[in-house]
């Protein structure tokens, strides 16, 4: 498998093995111009001028992407790609209506030659972050990747690899980053004020209905280009029915070829703020997962329930997934401590409950003691622009090494459940019998899935195997079984399909 040098990116973006590059939605002109390095500010000769953006994936977030950056003084929306002939037809025109001239592009590769785009905003799905990020380094663009930043732990490291090759601003799209409220809580927990932290725990109670069935392969419309759109997967017939097809646009994140579950798609967000206010700059030693796919029978593949347990020797970090209603035949879901979508800290005098725009400290018999509230993440755009005119990385409040330790907290957590085995709910309990925060997280699943009409005596859980992080790296062993060990290595990167490969060395 061909991988491609920097050198050979820059030269070889207009030509594609295969027949698989696509045209652009907009002519271009001239051919690739091969970047020396510097920052892109200063290579357009305007240090000062505005911050030329484009917006790349522009369903869902990255409609976010376009407004906020719109708002931004100094900052203008010049370029937009997607897949989607129509998504990108619909942007183009609202452009066109508000009297703005935009270039769009239907290739990313065409996208990047363009010598007057400063920084690319990347909200396309999952598996394309890392290859985007990387090539846009490699192409003189500052970046602003969503979360997580990475498809697989691997791939998150090459992004934090080019970004230091290539002097790069990257900043990740976990926006409470900039929320000061969380900025204040997680610095009076850390400067001791409720003692020793005991615990983190991160909760994702967030509805997923089934997706349903479908009978087998189906038709990909025309107005969507379903090779660019797959990239670096593997390449497979769409499970969607074509008239869902707004469907497709997000269901990807329930098949691993291209997503991760909820973990690693609202819980992003909530993870980074457990990993954050446990002041944890690394991958901790072990995890292990426990969960599945309960209450329905569709053609997901990822679990709608599940617990990571992230074992670091300070203090754990527990994670919950949960996508079924707080019981049978209601809309509500559960709630832990008041929260549906956020996490708690334990600590020795009290506990900190809460999320994005904050929360509150309470005491040990549940009473509030101190509020932190603000207005949530609204600056982190803001915040990347500031790094981009700066060239300082230091001034990002979500650089993104923190988004690839994060997000690679996310993968791992998967990796423990897809190697696991079905077993009875007694043996998932003994697999967790020594962290009590995480007994206590199974016992609430269980009584949560009795209450959604699933008899755990007869159901099966997948319970993961507890893999080790080998110290000072991102590799996995498993001390009990050879086999898992090697396995688990062999899912922290991905086979790539060319040409849309991400080179070992960026």
């Amino acid at each position: 498998m061909k991988t491609w040098t920097r050198k050979e990116f820059l030269k070889n973006s207009l030509i594609a093995g295969g027949g698989v590059l696509l045209t652009s939605a907009c002519s271009t002109s001239g051919g690739v111009q091969k970047s020396a390095g510097a920052p892109a500010i200063a290579r357009s000769g305007r240090p000062n001028g505005d911050i030329r953006v484009a917006v790349v994936g522009l369903n869902g977030k990255g409609d976010n992407h376009i407004k906020k950056f719109r708002e931004l003084p100094g900052v203008r929306v010049v370029a937009l790609c997607d897949v989607d002939s129509r998504v990108l037809g619909k942007y183009v025109q609202e452009f066109a209506d508000r009297g703005e001239k935009v270039a769009a592009f239907a290739d990313y590769r065409k996208l990047l030659e363009q010598q007057d785009i400063d920084a690319v905003s990347i909200a396309t799905p999952n598996h394309w972050h890392a290859l985007m990020a990387v090539w846009a380094c490699q192409a003189g663009k500052d970046v602003y990747v969503e979360k997580p930043v990475s498809h697989n732990v691997w791939e998150g490291r090459k992004i934090v690899e080019a970004a230091r090759t290539y002097k790069r601003i990257v900043q990740t799209g976990t926006q409470s980053r900039s929320d000061e409220a969380l900025q204040q809580a997680f610095a009076f927990i850390r400067e001791g004020n409720l003692g020793k932290i005991q615990w983190a725990r991160g909760v994702c109670y967030k509805p997923r209905p089934s997706i349903g069935k479908t009978s087998g392969p189906q038709p990909v419309p025309a107005h969507i280009d379903y090779d660019l759109w797959t990239g670096p997967a593997k390449l497979e017939p769409p499970r969607r029915n074509s008239a869902e097809w707004g469907s497709v646009h997000y269901d990807w994140h329930w098949f691993w070829n291209y997503g991760g579950g909820d973990i690693a798609n609202q819980g992003i967000h909530e993870m980074d703020m457990c990993r954050w206010a446990l002041g944890e700059e690394g991958l901790p030693p072990t995890v292990t997962s426990i969960g599945g796919r309960f209450g329905y029978d569709d053609d997901a593949e990822t679990p709608n329930t599940m617990i990571s347990v992230f074992g670091y020797e300070a203090a754990p970090l527990i994670f919950e997934v949960r996508g079924l209603p707080r019981r049978s035949g209601e809309k509500a879901m559960d709630a832990y401590r008041g929260v549906r979508i956020g996490m708690s800290v334990q600590c020795e005098g009290g506990y900190f409950a809460g999320g994005a725009n904050g929360g509150f400290i309470y005491d040990h018999a549940g009473n509030r003691v101190k509020q932190f509230t603000s207005a949530g993440g609204g600056g982190h755009y803001a915040n990347f622009i500031a790094a981009v005119r700066s060239r300082k990385e230091s001034e990002l409040t979500a650089p993104i090494e923190g988004g690839h330790l994060s997000s690679a907290l996310c993968h791992l957590g998967n990796i423990s459940y897809r190697l696991g085995t079905e077993q009875t709910a007694e043996a998932a309990v003994r697999a967790v019998e020594a962290y009590e925060p995480a007994r206590d997280s199974l016992s609430r699943m269980l009584e949560h899935l009795e209450a959604n009409g699933v008899a755990t005596k007869e159901t099966r859980l997948v319970t993961g195997p507890l893999l080790e992080v080998v110290p000072g790296g991102e590799r996995l062993v498993s001390r009990t079984n050879y086999d898992v060990g090697y396995w688990a290595n062999t899912m922290l990167r991905r086979e790539y399909r060319e040409p849309f490969v991400l080179p070992d060395v960026v």
